[in-house]
């Protein structure tokens, strides 16, 4: 594994702690990915990720077809999934 990168999105759309449970469950089922911590009161996810092996836009799109949710890289909305 190469350096962990770690990314913050700001996510929107959460209304429960279930909510950050399951983007966490759907994030760290990607490749490469080594935690995740979601607050649901200020919206971040914290993502530690290998960046060889996941990218921004592949978590970003995660967190999107987890749920209801839009997720933003540093106030970038990431390509969405088509």
């Amino acid at each position: 594994m190469s350096s962990p990168a770690i990314a913050t999105f700001v996510v929107t759309g959460m209304h429960c702690a279930s909510c950050g449970m399951l983007i966490d469950e759907v994030v760290k089922d990607l490749t490469g990915v080594v935690a995740s911590a979601t607050s649901v009161r200020s919206g971040p996810t914290v993502v530690t990720y290998d960046p060889t092996q996941s990218s921004v836009v592949e978590i970003a799109a995660a967190i999107v077809t987890a749920g209801s949710y839009e997720a933003e890289l540093d106030g970038i909305p990431p390509s969405s999934p088509r």
